[in-house]
């Protein structure tokens, strides 16, 4: 690979897309910064990218804390500069209606909406600086529509998708490509199937045809794509499912 004088920031970088999004923009020469809420579980992620040759910063974050957003940001910067940020923190979970406290709402809310706010302004309060930038945002199914059990995640997945929109509208003008992918079907992970295997046995889970799940590899070709694309063809918003995903 060549080493470019530029980072990559992911905020979540969880063990599967985040992680991928990580090894790709590596291998692609940046400087990755990796943050999470435990520093600990991204020693694996960082060995493996170092192993390969790459570079990878990493650091505890609880990227709903806008004083620990802007300092990690910071810090990407400082090193090389920063050129590409994704905001990708978790934040999935099912509860029927009356069950959804007034607490889990607001957790949600902070994880899935605020975390990528404050993520994207840190974002661009950098980039505009230097007069280039990407931006993305991972959304999910529920950032178009909320499915029973979702009333919590889809409402603050659908506010992110409005903030990336607005960022957008406004930033693009300015040289900075804000884009929104939206994960419309399950990702290959232990969580993912472990969900097949209850709703429909062991045997089913461990049996699943070819490429009906998502490889976390294969989606973050798609950001490395978007990161690619001319300033005269950008794209705002990417949906990404399998072959046969009923849609």
């Amino acid at each position: 690979m060549s080493a470019r004088n530029a980072t990559c920031a992911i905020v979540g970088a969880g063990d599967f897309i985040g992680s991928a999004i990580a090894k790709k923009f590596a291998a692609e020469g940046y400087t990755v910064f990796v943050g999470r809420r435990t520093a600990e579980k991204l020693e694996p992620l960082k060995r493996e990218i170092e192993a390969a040759g790459g570079r990878c910063e990493a650091r505890a974050l609880d990227a709903r804390k806008e004083d620990e957003i802007s300092a990690f940001l910071q810090a990407a910067d400082a090193h090389a500069p920063l050129e590409v940020v994704i905001a990708n923190p978790g934040a999935n979970v099912n509860f029927p209606i009356l069950e959804t406290t007034e607490r889990v709402f607001f957790k949600v809310w902070e994880m899935a909406c605020k975390a990528g706010f404050l993520t994207g302004r840190e974002a661009a309060r950098i980039m505009l600086k230097h007069g280039k930038g990407s931006i993305f945002f991972t959304g999910a199914t529920a950032s178009l529509r909320g499915g029973s059990g979702y009333a919590a995640f889809a409402s603050a997945k659908a506010g992110l998708r409005a903030v990336a929109q607005a960022m957008a509208r406004e930033l693009g003008p300015q040289n900075i490509h804000v884009a929104h992918l939206v994960i419309d079907a399950g990702v290959d992970t232990a969580f993912v199937r472990d969900r097949i295997a209850q709703a429909r046995g062991a045997e089913a889970a461990a049996n699943l045809p070819p490429d009906v799940l998502m490889e976390p590899a294969s989606i973050a070709n798609a950001y490395w794509a978007l990161h690619q694309q001319s300033r005269d063809a950008w794209t705002f918003e990417m949906d990404l499912r399998p072959f046969g995903e009923k849609w």
